[in-house]
């Protein structure tokens, strides 16, 4: 057993539960609808435990109402939806995902605008992902401001969480020129006294998180330069502040060492995958230990060089609900698909790929807390939404099995952002979920084939176009 299903709820298994006093009253994002009863569908809950097969859900008020077998839920006045031969599963949560970075092919920090960030959280929504944590390199107050009306359902697309700036090593990581980041995306610190500063502006902005990246970013490329890291002493100082003022803390690492450097000194999530080489037993005691998080993120180094190698995904109505005109082309363009396929880094994304599934699955089998995210919205390939349905396949491809994937990317993802009001479809969350036809237990692949998007109770504009 992975994750953290040992805190899931425990009572019988399908029992008919009825709302009760677990249900607060709506807020601004609820609508005050009719009562929908979803019926006659196989229903994944999140938790890693068997579907229940023809099961029925009902939604009031914008959060689930009850959940058992069809024919069992009192559902008086509600609208009955038949989705026989179809999975109702959790809405997909992103630990970690960037906004704001990107539009068409470019970084560039003039791409931070309100209008941008809320067209990529409704791609988000569009392909099933509900809740996003934008993990740094964000602008205060728009960010905030969005934060918070994200939350109270005030716009459409994803709910949004994450870290306001972040801190990075001065001339370092992440770096300025090929990002394109303006002054006001990341704090690079270079005393003690800055550090704590840092920190306590991120906390009076209110950030869920604080950011700290420790990577020379030579990602495994011989002879490459690579960029200074982060004074450990610096970092810290910032793990120490931030802990003071009740924040937990994120780190960006590449490498093992640095990985068991920032566990030791208090890190709480481990937000990327450890590719320079197998983790080993001291690694998985020291988090077990400390309780910490580890965030795999397959799909970063995947998406370096997948789209050079498959052209053919052009032609998949799926891929395309993603894709501007500007990034299309590119994938299209012989010349780019060629200069990507002979980069040294394709080689070396590859290796740390298939490093990065093997220290997955022995931390998953360890029992250490994995949660889920992709980098997505960091770079122009690593799409919003379609990179965390890549991210699923990747996690059955390294040897989890469906329904441990999908509990990593509902259940599991809430359980890392302390969410209690998602990601497992219990009486008294919200009714954040996704309708696919086939059976996503047996074949991961049915969750690109989605009918239905509901978020807060309300079925949302437009779904993808089924495979």
């Amino acid at each position: 057993m992975g994750g953290t299903r040992a805190r899931f709820w425990t009572a019988p298994l399908w029992t008919v539960l009825s709302l009760g006093a677990l249900l607060a009253g709506p807020t601004a994002g609820a609508r005050a609808a009719q009562p929908m009863l979803l019926e006659h569908a196989t229903i994944i809950d999140g938790t890693g435990r068997a579907p229940l097969a023809d099961g029925a859900l009902l939604i009031r008020d914008g959060r689930i109402a009850a959940v058992g077998a069809s024919g069992t839920v009192a559902a008086p006045g509600a609208k009955v939806v038949d989705l026989t031969g179809r999975t109702i599963v959790p809405g997909l949560i992103s630990d970690h995902s960037h906004t704001g970075l990107v539009k068409g092919t470019k970084n560039d920090s003039a791409n931070y605008t309100r209008e941008n960030i809320l067209a990529q959280l409704k791609q988000y929504e569009r392909y099933g992902v509900l809740t996003v944590v934008s993990l740094g390199l964000n602008k205060s107050p728009l960010f905030d401001q969005l934060r918070q009306e994200q939350h109270a359902g005030r716009n459409p697309g994803a709910d949004l969480f994450g870290v306001d700036q972040g801190i990075g090593a001065p001339d370092g990581v992440p770096p300025q020129g090929m990002f394109h980041l303006g002054a006001d995306q990341v704090y690079r610190p270079t005393s003690v006294a800055e550090a704590q500063a840092a920190v306590d502006r991120m906390a009076d902005e209110g950030t869920d998180l604080v950011k700290i990246w420790v990577d020379d970013f030579r990602n495994g490329v011989p002879g490459a330069k690579g960029y200074p890291k982060i004074d450990p002493v610096i970092y810290g100082a910032v793990i120490e502040r931030a802990h003071a003022r009740g924040i937990r803390v994120a780190a960006h690492i590449h490498d093992l060492a640095d990985a068991k450097a920032l566990v030791t000194a208090g890190a709480d999530i481990i937000a990327h995958g450890v590719r320079d080489q197998p983790v080993d037993t001291d690694f998985i005691m020291l988090m077990e230990q400390k309780g910490a998080w580890y965030i795999p993120t397959l799909d970063l180094d995947e998406a370096n060089y997948i789209f050079a190698e498959h052209p053919e995904w052009l032609d998949d109505p799926f891929l395309s609900a993603g894709l501007n005109p500007d990034l299309r082309a590119q994938f299209a363009d012989p010349a780019w698909r060629a200069r990507i396929l002979a980069a040294p880094l394709t080689a070396a994304a590859k290796k740390a790929l298939a490093l990065n599934e093997r220290n997955l699955v022995t931390l998953y089998r360890s029992g250490i807390h994995i949660g889920f995210g992709t980098d997505s919205g960091a770079s122009a390939t690593r799409i919003p939404g379609f990179a965390e349905h890549r991210e699923l396949k990747l996690l059955v491809a390294a040897g989890l099995t469906p329904m441990e994937a999908l509990a990593v990317a509902t259940g599991n993802a809430a359980a890392l952002m302390h969410l209690d009001d998602r990601g497992i479809l219990l009486p008294g969350r919200w009714a954040d979920l996704m309708v696919v036809s086939g059976d996503p237990a047996a074949d991961i692949t049915a969750v690109d084939r989605i009918e239905q998007v509901w978020h807060r109770g309300a079925r949302t504009e437009g779904p993808l176009v089924p495979r």
